[in-house]
């Protein structure tokens, strides 16, 4: 046993769940690309070692890494984050369960719950993850979860969670969190009495815009159910992504905090700025949760929204102008995004839906990257003052 003290975030994104020595005295554990191996005797079902059972080397090292990062017992990868998102609510909800679930998602996630929960026979509750009341209220004798995001997408909200979580263990709810836009180097869900974490691994995890995964990292029990479903469902990572995904892990902590530390230069900026009607970024002082989620979070993320002034055509005239960001969809990549939410991540939700929710036609919403944060503050007021001319 080490005598070492636990080691801090930039460390475990570099050491957990390596082994010493590797497959052949290897530092960097290899690919096996292989679907199939032998069986012993007697071996159950699901610990087969198979590649669409997560099973294989390859899994088991990446789970392993995954768990460390974020504390908890135990993890699984999937092909990505709305298989982890949907794979985590089939292992828990069954015909007739009710679910409470945050009132502001990520699309992909929002569009899921309103036209598949009923085809699962689930039903569900959108509640206020900053109204414990709502919680209560909502609760009825068949509800079996709580669902919530760290940070709201794409309004940067971050809700009563560490309340929600203890709600969760008096209700006997299982609780489940979308963990992407904080990642573990700004919070990690099991400390704080979360049942199951979910990623979009494709984002932060990965950090470089090059693959498509998920994660669902928690305890070993609700873990172990999520993928057995997984292995009937077929969600599985092919093992070359799952390499390139332990790759960028191990890099992931000094790419957040770069990211945090550009989010809150380039915020700063925006809220000044007399061009810009509104921004959403937990980091800034008259943030609605600033108080709050300084207690939770280590970091307050790189994702941050804004409506500048002049409407929807400004909106697109800002996402046009800026040359660093990338002019795309999705997140937590080296290089920072620009993106109008109502075109692109919550498109697939209706007009009504998206404005119960806050997700305007002007609201722009950035990723930012590594790049230096005075040169992302320039390229911003510089786009500001041309769209204004």
């Amino acid at each position: 046993m080490s005598s070492r003290p636990e080691s801090r975030i930039e460390t475990l994104a570099v050491h957990s769940g390596e082994r010493r020595p590797g497959p052949e005295g290897s530092v960097v554990f290899p690919i096996y690309q292989g679907t199939v191996y032998s069986v012993d005797e007697g071996t159950d079902y699901h610990d087969i070692k198979y590649l669409r059972l997560n099973s294989t080397p390859s899994q088991v090292y990446l789970h392993g890494k995954l768990a460390a990062l974020e504390g908890g017992e135990a993890a699984v990868a999937t092909a990505s984050g709305m298989a982890a998102i949907t794979t985590s609510l089939h292992s828990v909800l069954r015909a007739g369960d009710h679910i409470l679930v945050g009132n502001t998602l990520y699309g992909g996630t929002h569009d899921f719950f309103t036209h598949h929960a009923t085809d699962n026979g689930w039903t569900y509750t959108f509640v206020d993850p900053h109204d414990p009341a709502s919680w209560e209220a909502a609760a009825t004798p068949d509800t079996k979860a709580i669902y919530v995001e760290t940070i709201t997408n794409p309004l940067m909200r971050v809700g009563r969670l560490a309340e929600i979580a203890a709600f969760a263990r008096r209700a006997g709810l299982v609780s489940i969190i979308d963990n992407t836009f904080a990642s573990p180097v700004n919070f990690r869900p099991p400390a704080v009495g979360f049942d199951l974490s979910v990623h979009s691994a494709t984002k932060y995890l990965n950090g470089h815009s090059d693959l498509v995964a998920g994660a669902v990292i928690g305890s070993a029990e609700r873990v172990d159910a999520v993928r057995k479903t997984l292995n009937h469902y077929g969600g599985s990572l092919d093992a070359h992504a799952g390499f390139l995904l332990a790759r960028g892990l191990k890099t992931l902590a000094l790419r957040v905090k770069a990211q945090n530390a550009n989010a809150q230069a380039l915020a700063t900026m925006l809220a000044a700025h007399p061009k810009v009607a509104a921004v959403n970024y937990p980091g800034l002082p008259d943030h609605p949760d600033r108080a709050h989620s300084g207690e939770l979070l280590d970091g307050f993320g790189g994702m941050l929204s804004v409506r500048p002034v002049g409407g929807a055509a400004a909106a697109e005239r800002l996402c046009q102008t800026v040359e660093l960001p990338y002019y795309a969809p999705s997140l937590g990549g080296v290089e920072s995004l620009i993106t109008v939410p109502a075109k692109s991540s919550h498109a697939g939700m209706s007009p009504a839906d998206r404005a119960a929710a806050g997700v305007t036609d002007d609201l722009v919403r950035i990723s930012c990257g590594i790049e230096n944060p005075d040169d992302l503050v320039d390229d911003f007021a510089r786009a500001l003052d041309k769209i204004g001319a």
